[in-house]
């Protein structure tokens, strides 16, 4: 069976300028659907906030300031999770960004690499790759826009144009836990 790479999953405040990341997802790569997500307390000078944004992803600023997590504490959770390691996104670009800003404002080195997906699949998963996520969404009944859980649809689309069977035994854990 095929080692899932691990998927790191950014939410952010916005879309644009001044955006900053709200919650980060792991999908670990242990082939057993172990997530991690953190809701990111924003700091002070943290302040641009789209209500667009809101809008897709659900997460208010209140529940943020309520229940996120120091942003410090985020970047030491995943520099202790993910140090010497590569972790792999599907919207690298702005993902690599927020996780840029993350730990450049906490002070912290950050201790692994982050890369996008895409460079693991050949040219024929990459032409498959929408249509497979939208297999997975359909198999599974998982819903975009959490960190968390979009980290583990990457995770299993991916499982899904490279190895069926692991695919299989992924969804039989992802349904037993």
């Amino acid at each position: 069976m095929n080692t899932p790479p691990i998927i790191l999953d950014l939410e952010a405040s916005g879309f644009g300028k001044g955006s900053y990341p709200i919650e980060v997802g792991l999908a670990l790569d242990d082939a057993h659907a172990h997530l991690v997500s953190h809701l990111i307390k924003p700091f002070d000078h943290w302040t641009h906030w789209q209500e667009s944004a809101e809008g897709v992803h659900g997460v208010s600023r209140d529940l943020l300031m309520a229940e996120g997590k120091d942003p410090r504490f985020v970047a030491d959770e995943l520099n202790r999770l993910l140090r010497g390691k590569t972790v792999y996104s599907d919207g690298w670009g702005v993902d690599r960004s927020w996780l840029a800003l993350l730990f450049h404002d906490a002070g912290i080195y950050q201790g692994f690499k982050i890369d996008t997906i895409f460079s693991l699949l050949s040219e024929g998963q990459l032409e498959q790759w929408n249509k497979s996520k939208a297999k997975v969404l359909e198999i599974t009944g998982m819903k975009l826009h959490r960190a968390g859980t979009d980290a583990l649809i990457i995770q299993q689309t991916y499982l899904y144009t490279v190895d069926r069977p692991a695919f299989e035994e992924s969804l039989a854990t992802y349904n037993a836990a």
